[in-house]
């Protein structure tokens, strides 16, 4: 789907608010970032915010050291070269601020802003634990989805498999992997995997539900579909290490887990799942929680 062609969508938008946080260094990965976080923000014609978090005061810091919206879609060919900042808007509806908070624990001023700002969708990079300079490592980035309770898009250093390209914005969307249980519950998380199928989608879209154990959860029937292809898989075996390999089986281009905040399967094996599965995904992965519905 073009992102000007939405009219077959009637029940755009997936989110209707987007915050990417970030600090002053970039580097690919945190591009890949942004340009998963700006291609949501523009499908849906949704507030796209971009915060920095840093000891810096606001009048200290370089917006240029940022990704450009206007370039980035200069660059996907979406808008002609040299388009004035206001054909962002003008031409698709994407509200875009810039915020800074001057502080030295990421964590805490980030969510302190969700609680006075909520939004419906956190996009963050995740550079690795060890050896990080920056503050957006993978402890911070979960704990900021943790307390945050708000779904978030990780998108992992390691990710061998992108959903949108930084170079020119198109989406490579075949294969979603959701682990599903008894708890918490999977059902929101179906359905965000349906919606972001519809949205995202390169053609035709698999969307494999994955039970590990004996006992399997009722799964509904679900409607055919041309462009969507739904089947279920059992596995026997440590929940993490299943995850994994049914996402390289499958060739997963995107993880959908539900997530209970500290019960269920958040504390399962003395800790989140989805943390685990985070730190060795080859894709991206979106965190649900349990009660959020589309």
């Amino acid at each position: 789907m073009d992102y000007m062609q939405k009219d077959n969508l009637d029940t755009m938008p997936l989110v209707s608010s987007v915050l990417y946080p970030t600090d002053l260094e970039f580097s690919q990965v945190s591009d890949r970032a942004f340009a998963h976080a700006l291609a949501i923000a523009l499908l849906g014609e949704t507030q796209f915010t971009i915060l920095h978090v840093g000891p810096e005061h606001e009048s200290d810091i370089d917006w240029t050291n940022y990704p450009s919206v206007r370039q980035t879609l200069e660059r996907w060919g979406l808008l002609e070269t040299g388009s004035p900042q206001s054909a962002v808007f003008d031409k698709f509806r994407l509200k875009v601020r810039k915020m800074a908070l001057r502080s030295r624990h990421p964590v805490k001023a980030t969510a302190g802003f969700l609680d006075h700002e909520p939004t419906d969708l956190i996009v963050l990079a995740t550079e690795g634990r060890e050896g990080a300079t920056r503050w957006l490592n993978r402890s911070n980035a979960e704990a900021i989805a943790r307390w945050s309770r708000t779904m978030t898009l990780f998108v992992p250093t390691e990710s061998q498999r992108d959903l949108i390209s930084l170079k020119d914005g198109s989406r490579s969307l075949k294969n979603i992997l959701v682990p599903i249980d008894w708890q918490p519950d999977w059902t929101g998380a179906v359905e965000f995997a349906k919606r972001t199928a519809e949205i995202l989608g390169d053609g035709k879209v698999s969307i494999t539900l994955l039970h590990i154990g004996e006992s399997q959860p009722v799964v509904p029937e679900f409607q055919e579909v041309s462009d969507l292809n739904w089947q279920v898989e059992t596995r026997q075996g440590e929940p993490v290490e299943e995850i994994l390999l049914a996402a390289e089986k499958h060739q997963a281009d995107l993880i959908i887990m539900p997530t209970a905040g500290h019960e269920g399967i958040f504390d399962v094996l003395r800790g989140s799942t989805t943390e685990q599965v985070l730190r060795k995904a080859s894709c991206p992965l979106l965190a649900i929680p349990a009660n959020r519905k589309s």
